[in-house]
């Protein structure tokens, strides 16, 4: 039998809600996550009384959807979400149902839910409800829903993404007619909004298994949401270096990067250029002259279209715009390359790079991976030397330019940016009076 020990606050709710009379449970992911032994993220709760009931009984609440039956309940610091057993009516738009009605019957509430591992519900006094075989398809690793997986998807097209991101996140199979299903209706994810989509790409990608997104690839879902991953799985690499087609590299260099949201999207991204910037020489060999500029391109794109925030953009396409880039262990050139990569991750560069290596044939891989190593000990050097590698880091301000007969503006900002040049070239030309002395002839 089945025991899951619940916090406090969540057993607090149950056996308040219990002893007013009503059923209530924990459910979905929080169960979950508890037969498997993870720490769960949240704790939903289900019940049979209804919103205001709910409302009624805890002095902090407040409304989450009570349209849809969910009622926050405050306790200290913590808020728990608490919904009444509903049945959701018609879909209309691959996500919302036209009207929700609200039951006393358990099983039609877990009926509605997406997989059969996210539909079993637990209390103490009852133990766990499970009556769609969650709990064998936990023991069994795989990924169904519960009852027709056509109507569960045509319920929410998001579905479909999750069904491949939470076979990644615990490395299970997708039932077969669920991924059948996924193949029929994988083009209705175009009725679902770029935030949500992106949210489940994420997932995905930083999961302990983003490989996955070649199940995704082969159920037709990137068609939709990704199509420049399709390109690049069709690409082949006929180049000394490569033993795999851009996609398949691609998702090696993903598993050998850690599951950093960064890293792992500059690492989803960092080739797809080479479609476009492929030539074949007389020899029939491949090259990619320009690809990492490319890639930055579409990864741009990319994150236009999906919505994603600004410093992940940001972050990510710098990363990949330079992930090519051949600096050398000299230390002008990595102080350079700091400047230009930003302090924070230029680090990243050398995990990166090695993962990079490793997911490429075997041609010259030892004398890569020395050669990063190289690299890393001069990194280390310039750091531990203190170098300047941004103004910031200069000897004069912009107040010592001015004081210098510059006027206060843009000139300014120019004046800083060519001593920093010349630092970033010799680094013991980072002295006040140096720099004071370069002025003039800088105007």
């Amino acid at each position: 039998m089945i025991k899951i020990t619940l916090p406090e606050n969540v057993k607090f709710i149950i056996d308040k809600l219990e002893a007013a009379g009503y059923e209530a449970y924990a459910v979905g992911g929080c169960v979950r996550d508890s037969i498997l032994g993870r720490e769960p993220n949240d704790w939903d709760i289900t019940t049979s009384a209804k919103p205001l009931e709910t409302k009624a009984l805890f002095k902090k609440s407040f409304d989450t959807g009570i349209k849809h039956g969910t009622i926050s309940v405050l306790l200290g610091r913590d808020i728990y979400e608490v919904t009444t057993f509903r049945i959701d009516g018609e879909y209309e738009d691959s996500r919302h149902p036209k009207e929700v009605t609200f039951t006393a019957d358990l099983k039609e509430d877990l009926l509605r839910r997406d997989f059969t591992i996210n539909a079993m519900a637990y209390n103490p006094s009852v133990g766990l409800v499970d009556l769609y075989g969650g709990a064998d398809d936990l023991q069994n690793h795989v990924i169904r829903c519960v009852g027709n997986p056509h109507d569960r998807f045509s319920e929410d097209a998001l579905r479909i993404m999750r069904a491949v991101r939470f076979a990644a996140q615990l490395n299970y199979d997708i039932e077969e007619n669920t991924a059948n299903a996924i193949k029929e209706l994988a083009g209705t994810l175009k009725n679902i909004s770029a935030e949500r989509i992106q949210t489940e790409l994420v997932k995905l990608v930083t999961s302990d298994h983003p490989e996955f997104l070649k199940k995704a690839w082969e159920l037709g879902i990137t068609k939709v949401i990704l199509p420049e991953f399709d390109r690049a799985m069709e690409s082949e690499q006929n180049n000394p270096n490569h033993a795999y087609s851009v996609g398949e590299h691609t998702l090696k260099v993903m598993q050998n990067v850690p599951s950093d949201k960064v890293m792992r999207l500059a690492a989803l991204f960092h080739d797809m250029g080479k479609v476009d910037t492929k030539t074949t020489d007389e020899q029939g060999v491949d090259h990619f002259y320009g690809h990492p500029e490319v890639s930055a391109r579409i990864a741009a794109g990319v994150f236009n279209r999906l919505k994603f925030d600004n410093d992940t953009k940001t972050k990510v396409c710098r990363l990949v715009e330079t992930h090519d880039w051949f600096i050398g262990a000299v230390p002008a050139h990595i102080r350079r390359y700091i400047n230009r990569i930003g302090e924070e991750y230029f680090p990243m560069i050398f995990e990166f790079n090695k993962a990079d290596v490793l997911a490429q044939s075997n041609f010259n891989r030892e004398e890569k991976l020395k050669d990063l190593d190289v690299l890393k000990e001069a990194y280390i050097k310039v750091k531990e030397a203190g170098d300047c590698v941004n103004i910031k880091d200069l000897a004069v301000t912009g107040s010592d330019v001015i004081k210098a007969g510059v006027p206060a503006g843009p000139e300014v900002g120019r004046i800083l940016k060519a001593l920093l040049e010349e630092v970033l070239d010799d680094s013991s030309r980072n002295t006040k009076e140096y720099l004071l002395s370069r002025i003039d002839s800088l105007k």
